[in-house]
């Protein structure tokens, strides 16, 4: 099986990249930050978000599972319940930063993304994708942009959607999420001796998508 890994920070446009090269290559594309908003999901409705024992224990409770239509789109459910546009604010973002950053929720999720890349060709993207959960996967891409750069992707979403936020308060986001990914304990994020990295601050998003599909047909020949 193929197995690629795209690694980046929040923002940087990895699952719309990923997303958009899989269906290209006819590859299954697993979105791995979705499953730890899902956790993240569950934990704030809980109100256990701040209490990383109880969020431990929450885990006993809860089922989370990936489904992919025929076109490949992925919807994450938790309890069977498809909440795959229920994880996509601000809050619930920040608490996927929180969670993630928790050993048992990361080992929680493993076996679940390790299942997927061995019975299918997949590109997977994350935080840690080729430095943990797929260490052997070839190739490596590190996904980044300017937290400016970023942020100004992520404001322009978020209004788009009726929000109301700043550009300020994006950016303090980003920058306090690249901080909590790139600091925690475990599994922090960053690229191994392996990854190509890719900097999308200056690209179109046509451009980033054809660099993506291009690294991965030249490393995968």
């Amino acid at each position: 099986m193929i197995n690629v890994a795209i690694d980046g920070p929040a923002g940087a446009g990895k699952s719309t990249i990923a997303k958009a090269a899989a269906k290209e290559l006819g590859y299954i594309y697993v979105d791995t930050g979705a499953l730890y908003r899902t956790i993240a999901l569950s934990a704030v409705n809980s109100g256990v978000i701040d209490n990383e024992e109880e969020t431990v224990k929450m885990l006993d409770s809860i089922e989370v599972k990936l489904g992919f239509a025929e076109d490949g789109t992925q919807c994450v459910y938790l309890n069977g319940e498809d909440v795959s546009s229920k994880i996509r604010t601000p809050e619930i973002s920040m608490g996927a930063s929180k969670v993630s950053a928790i050993p048992k929720v990361r080992e929680f999720l493993l076996d679940l993304q390790r299942n997927i890349a061995k019975e299918n060709n997949v590109i997977m993207d994350g935080r840690d994708i080729a430095t943990v959960v797929l260490p052997d996967a070839n190739p490596k891409i590190f996904l980044f942009a300017s937290p400016e750069c970023r942020a100004e992707r992520r404001y322009k979403e978020l209004i788009e959607k009726g929000e109301t936020v700043s550009y300020e308060e994006v950016l303090s986001d980003v920058n306090q999420r690249d901080y909590q990914d790139s600091h925690r304990e475990i599994a922090p994020l960053k690229p191994t001796e392996e990854s190509v990295m890719a900097d999308t601050s200056s690209l179109t998003l046509e451009e980033s998508i054809e660099l993506i599909i291009n690294t991965i047909k030249e490393n995968t020949k």
